[in-house]
């Protein structure tokens, strides 16, 4: 598997960012009331990813150490305000439904986490991989929650109806805590099927207290961040 490929893959099945990862759990749970606002952040995310990863990567050795997370931000909130205008030009529909976490992106700790991770220390073209795989992995899982909830939610999928006229939608599934179940309803398939995740390791190693982050006082010890 050529690298470009295993950073898709990654990205896709390996460290999917949300059922994996258990990362940008903000959008993916208020966002996800339909599959249109799932592939649309999912999609938006995907296109901030990857250029903010390219030019990062680009940039990587022109930042210096002591300012490269403000300059990461404005960056991302660069790219994040284009989108955002271009969205509001053409996908008016589309804007509206996702409101206020459009603007969010910036702050998405996908992004951060890989222009940190992987983009800040390795070439442009994998880093530009690497975004698309993430950027893939994120909007296939919210598509994924997305089409629960507004299946069993509203009895519909992209807005047309799909279930019975019998059928009695579940209110709840459309509302806050359908989103956290849906959500806890894969993450148990995902445990029946054995496929780890960062809250796996976490619950196993000993939670917060395993991170080593804080000292034998309780308090956060700053050298081991």
């Amino acid at each position: 598997m050529s690298q470009s490929m295993e950073r898709i893959y990654n990205g896709i099945i390996k460290e999917n960012p949300t059922f994996v990862m258990m990362l940008g759990m903000c959008p993916t749970l208020a966002v996800t009331t339909s599959v249109i606002n799932g592939i649309g952040m999912g999609l938006s995310t995907t296109a901030v990813l990857i250029v903010s990863n390219l030019v990062i990567s680009l940039l990587r050795k022109v930042i210096p150490d002591e300012v490269r997370l403000p300059s990461y931000i404005v960056i991302v909130a660069s790219f994040v305000t284009v989108t955002e205008l271009l969205m509001k030009a053409y996908l008016l529909s589309l804007y509206n439904s996702l409101g206020v976490f459009i603007p969010l992106i910036v702050v998405n700790c996908i992004i951060l986490g890989r222009a940190e991770a992987y983009a800040s220390k390795n070439p442009p073209v994998p880093s530009l991989f690497d975004g698309l795989g993430m950027g893939l992995g994120f909007t296939i899982s919210l598509t994924a929650i997305s089409f629960f909830r507004e299946l069993l939610g509203a009895g519909t999928v992209c807005g047309v109806q799909v279930m019975p006229s019998f059928y009695k939608p579940i209110d709840m599934l459309v509302r806050a805590p359908g989103a956290f179940l849906i959500l806890g309803l894969i993450a148990l398939a995902m445990n029946a099927l054995s496929i780890r995740t960062k809250a796996n390791d976490m619950v196993e190693g000993g939670g917060c207290a395993a991170c080593g982050a804080c000292g034998e006082d309780g308090k956060e010890d700053e050298t081991a961040c």
